[in-house]
């Protein structure tokens, strides 16, 4: 079977298309036929060894998948030979960018049936990450207010969709050519970051969702409801205390079937809009990977579409 792995840590030229013998899928893992892979910015970590994940060479990028059961590991009972499932590989977050790949059964769900393979594929970490900082950790409630930074990106803008669906009052930040379409994802106010400081126009908030970092976050604890929360997805410093009991906390994604049900639930139900960006075929995953540093691509998730 065909795959896209590295030989060594390095740039995207460091991707090549190998032929791989098709894995067995051992105890807790199904095996599935991949029909799309999505493309993460974790995806490039791993591939510069920067990651927290301490994987070994050669490896097969990717974490993102959906596609077909093609075998159940011992154990397995959730799941199907024939059975569309959508999800991720492992805790490692590799292995997704090939014709077959293991998933652990864990971190894997029926596919919405409303959605492509393709658009499934762009959905597990995103989404999952954005229901995370929502209700895991900001333990967001209806009526509540809550600003997310970086709206118009893949994360924000899950985090926007499924706290307008909770009943949050949502206020965004975004670029000015994003705004409109941040706007339609379900946002009561967004404002324009380019020109309009943001704690000039957000009343005190429940909760910030970050995923910028950097100055923005820093200046979002100042407008921050006594008692209330900063999420980041920014692996940067966190300032240790806050004034009036105001919280900071950073986490690692953890995808599971449960929170990839409760996702494809609200898709099954028209309830959230799955943004595809640029999708290249299997071969071309070193052009997707100059993307995540950079290259023109269109707005939304890349995927790689690998087969039907």
């Amino acid at each position: 079977m065909k795959a896209a792995r590295i030989h060594q840590f390095g740039p995207p030229d460091v991707i090549v298309i190998d032929d791989v013998t098709q894995p067995r899928p051992r105890p807790g893992e199904v095996l599935v036929r991949v029909a799309a892979a999505g493309v993460g910015p974790w995806d490039a970590l791993i591939r510069e060894h920067k990651s927290v994940v301490k994987a070994t060479l050669p490896l097969i990028l990717g974490a993102d998948l959906s596609g077909v059961v093609e075998e159940v590991g011992p154990g397995v009972s959730t799941f199907h030979v024939g059975q569309e499932v959508y999800g991720v590989t492992n805790p490692d977050f590799c292995g997704a960018y090939t014709q077959f790949a293991i998933a652990a059964a864990k971190m894997a769900a029926s596919k919405p049936l409303c959605l492509s393979h393709v658009k499934a594929a762009s959905v597990p970490v995103v989404a999952v990450t954005a229901w995370q900082m929502l209700f895991d950790y900001a333990d967001a409630k209806p009526t509540q207010r809550v600003l997310i930074h970086g709206a118009a990106g893949n994360v924000g803008a899950y985090a926007v969709q499924l706290a307008s669906q909770a009943g949050l009052q949502v206020f965004a930040t975004a670029a000015s050519e994003d705004v409109a379409d941040v706007r339609s994802l379900g946002a009561t106010a967004v404002i324009d970051y380019k020109t309009t400081k943001f704690e000039n126009a957000v009343p005190p908030v429940d909760a910030v969702i970050d995923t910028v970092g950097g100055d923005t976050r820093a200046r979002s604890f100042g407008i921050i409801k006594p008692g209330g929360v900063l999420v980041t997805s920014v692996s940067e410093p966190l300032p240790e205390h806050q004034a009036n009991g105001v919280r900071a906390v950073f986490f690692l994604v953890e995808v599971t079937t449960s929170r990839l049900e409760k996702i494809a639930d609200l898709f099954n139900q028209g309830k959230l809009i799955a943004r595809v960006g640029t999708v290249l075929p299997l071969e071309q995953a070193r052009i997707a990977h100059e993307m995540l540093a950079g290259a023109p691509h269109k707005r939304g998730k890349i995927v790689l579409e690998v087969g039907g």
